[in-house]
């Protein structure tokens, strides 16, 4: 038996929040008590779809999280990282399982989450003088369950990338990078692609969470 004499209370409010439709509860001191608790605890996230609503964790583990479908082909390295399922494709998926009503607004958020499209470098032509092999730099869309300092997307959702990033002076390094719905950011980068998908396992493996718990992984705040 549990030697918290809270305990109890809060399992309850645990349960409260997930048959709430809004996630809401009461605004006694009781239960706004028990709830600086979770929330101390992380067992509770402020709910990304209802304002002064409340998400549990065990709720929003259950989720799935989205990225390319094919990026285990990567992990074994039958394909190139080029080849990824494209940004827009994942984000669709993301969509999809959402709540009809939620659908909208997020979409609201697809332009920051699946990034602009490439402008394709353009290379010399005619010149006398070799023009060094360049390539557009890799930049793969994923969602995992989990929330920020401004909340998470709708559903409750992180959203990143893994990203290649180009030295003109060096090699390429490669990084993790996860948002939150407005500026909440942590970074991972490493100079080689098998530590950026090691790390990428773990951090699938690690959601739901807050972005202020990734430096538990590695992850620097932006």
């Amino acid at each position: 038996m549990s030697q918290d004499p809270h305990a109890s209370f809060d399992q309850s409010v645990l349960d409260f929040i997930e048959h709430s439709p809004t996630g809401a509860v009461p605004h006694t001191p009781t239960y706004q008590d028990a709830l600086r608790r979770l929330y101390a605890s992380h067992q509770v996230y402020a709910s990304a779809d209802y304002k002064d609503g409340h998400v549990t964790v065990r709720s929003v583990a259950r989720q799935p999280s989205f990225h390319a479908e094919n990026l285990p082909a990567l992990f074994t390295g039958q394909i190139p990282v080029g080849a990824l399922e494209a940004n827009d494709v994942i984000f669709d998926r993301y969509v999809a399982s959402l709540p009809a009503a939620l659908r909208p607004r997020a979409e609201t958020h697809r332009l920051k989450a699946v990034g602009r499209p490439v402008l394709h470098r353009k290379h010399a032509h005619g010149s006398e003088s070799p023009v060094p092999a360049v390539h557009d730099p890799a930049h793969s869309l994923f969602l995992v369950p989990g929330t920020g300092p401004r909340l998470g997307l709708p559903g409750n959702y992180l959203h990143g990338v893994l990203a290649e990033i180009l030295h003109p002076e060096g090699e390429a390094t490669w990084a993790l990078q996860l948002h939150d719905a407005e500026d909440g950011a942590a970074s991972f980068e490493t100079p080689a692609l098998p530590d950026a998908l090691a790390k990428f396992e773990e951090l699938l493996s690690s959601a739901p969470f807050h972005l202020s718990e990734l430096p538990a992984l590695g992850f620097h705040a932006n």
